[in-house]
């Protein structure tokens, strides 16, 4: 029986703190679906090109109590990055922890608002260990 990537599902607490988190990681909307007699807002988001791999974002109009203030049973959403290093940049200067900084320039945790645990990855090869990443501290849990 074949089976097909569909997408990943995270329910979210601000839909707009979100999307601005995930548009720091790159991806773009590429659908959006409101839902008015269940009261709820999916928007999906991909990277440039690969629109078959949405993260769709969960919005309940009327708040989720039961969203989990720890995500850590969901496991994690992975992206590769053309640039380790200048990506956690971006995402330093844009207000985002890094919780797992790239030490070893090929793996980065961040969270997102609603606590999603984001796995960084550099493509190919890592880079060589620089400064300040080599002797920054792990933040938080990832």
């Amino acid at each position: 029986m074949p089976l097909r990537y569909l997408h990943t599902m995270v329910r979210v607490k601000d839909l707009d703190a979100s999307m601005k988190f995930y548009e720091l990681l790159g991806l773009q909307e590429k659908r959006r679906i409101d839902n008015d007699k269940g009261r709820f807002t999916l928007v999906f988001m991909a990277p440039p090109g690969q629109e078959e791999c949405p993260v769709e974002l969960t919005w309940n109009w009327d708040g989720d109590e039961g969203l989990p203030s720890d995500s850590r049973h969901f496991g994690h959403l992975a992206y590769r990055v053309d640039d380790i290093y200048a990506t956690c940049q971006h995402l330093m200067d844009n207000g985002v922890t890094i919780n797992r900084p790239p030490r070893d320039g090929h793996m980065a945790f961040v969270r997102s608002p609603d606590n999603i645990s984001i796995e960084l990855l550099q493509e190919g090869d890592a880079k060589a260990p620089a400064e300040p990443w080599a002797s920054m501290e792990n933040t938080g849990h990832w």
